[in-house]
């Protein structure tokens, strides 16, 4: 029986691959994404095209939710445990940019919308997966992985509250896992550098760049990473071979927090 999991932010970018990789790698999978902008978000979030074309990867059902609607993924979930018999893991991977001047500078607006997506959302998530991993027989191997950001350990100028949610999202998943003690689920985070998504195209714009590549100086692999880079990490996390690996923030920057 192939295993189950839940992906948030699915439609494009990291997210997406991440799903790519569950698929072929023999994954039940419930792809969840918003598929609406935001009207404070000042860039197009993913649409629910791209959500449908996973369908085409496997067994991927479609799942349109908003992380800060906790009834909607709450509703995820159950439709992982209803077509698919249960819930193994949850990829925590939903997330929005928003900002580009001094933190007091800042719309409430803009900053309720970074700390709610990027922080809350993943506390959602957490929240109505974990306990239908749980309800999963012993002995459990569930995992938790949220995508953090190297955002979380570095301060970026003029994305304050955006360095805040990452580096929240670092302390959840370690207070996470002693909640999880001894129940056989760990709960991890992945902590991306920069990474050729629309996000990064964003924060390009916002710093006034004329393109994402100047980003690629600032670490020392010299270049951009993929999503598949960052999806890799995430997909391994939830294998057998990171059983040993819980309450962790994984790099995978090219060096960028060096």
């Amino acid at each position: 029986m192939s295993r189950v999991a839940v992906v948030t932010g699915a439609a494009r970018g990291i997210g997406a691959a991440v799903v790519q990789r569950l698929a072929a790698d023999g994954w039940s999978v419930v792809a969840v994404d918003a598929c609406a902008d935001d009207p404070v978000v000042p860039y197009a979030l993913a649409t629910r095209a791209e959500l449908d074309e996973l369908s085409s990867l496997g067994d991927v059902t479609t799942h349109v939710a908003d992380v800060r609607d906790l009834a909607a993924l709450a509703a995820a979930v159950a439709l992982a445990e209803s077509a698919y018999g249960g819930l193994d893991a949850a990829f925590a991977v939903a997330g929005v940019i928003a900002g580009g001047a001094p933190h007091w500078e800042t719309s409430v607006a803009a900053e309720d919308a970074v700390l709610d997506v990027d922080l809350r959302g993943v506390l959602n998530v957490a929240r109505v997966a974990v306990p239908a991993m749980l309800r999963q027989p012993s002995p459990r191997s569930g995992r938790f992985v949220a995508v953090a950001s190297s955002a979380a350990v570095t301060g970026l100028p003029r994305l304050a509250a955006y360095c805040a949610a990452k580096a929240g999202v670092a302390g959840f998943v370690r207070g996470l896992a002693a909640d999880l003690r001894g129940t056989g689920v760990t709960a991890n985070a992945v902590a991306p550098g920069s990474t050729d998504t629309a996000m990064l195209a964003e924060s390009a714009r916002l710093y006034g760049l004329a393109s994402v590549d100047e980003f690629a100086t600032q670490q020392p692999v010299e270049r951009l990473l993929t999503p598949d880079e960052v999806a890799a990490a995430c997909v391994w996390l939830a294998g057998d071979e990171a059983s040993g690996i819980t309450g962790a923030l994984i790099p995978v920057d090219g060096g960028l927090s060096l």
